[in-house]
């Protein structure tokens, strides 16, 4: 067995780093940011957030309907109901404050 260096020893005894994947907060914050400042429709679908939507939630269904889904719990949009079972859309509700 080869002898460990101090390097090899130090780290033994520091925690695992965390996952560099960004927090489900910060990629709320970033769409609702994104609909704010960029969307100006009333409404918008989760298919338009994939299309159009920031660069790391494209094409992710499954998040895009995660953060929403926070969304609509924190009041920022309100869903429509829609003529196809599988189309999701929402109504942004404008005028409130950013920060929270």
């Amino acid at each position: 067995m080869a002898a460990l260096t101090i390097f090899d020893r130090l780290n033994r005894e520091r925690p695992q780093p965390t996952p560099t994947e960004p927090a489900r907060e910060d990629q709320t914050t970033q769409l609702l940011e994104w609909i704010v400042k960029h969307w100006d429709q009333p409404t918008i679908t989760a298919r338009a957030i994939g299309k159009f939507g920031p660069t790391p939630l494209r094409n992710d269904t499954k998040r895009i309907l995660n953060l929403t889904r926070a969304l609509v719990e924190t009041g920022w949009l309100i869903p429509i109901p829609t003529w196809r079972h599988d189309k999701r859309e929402w109504k942004i509700a404008r005028g409130l404050p950013l920060n929270k």
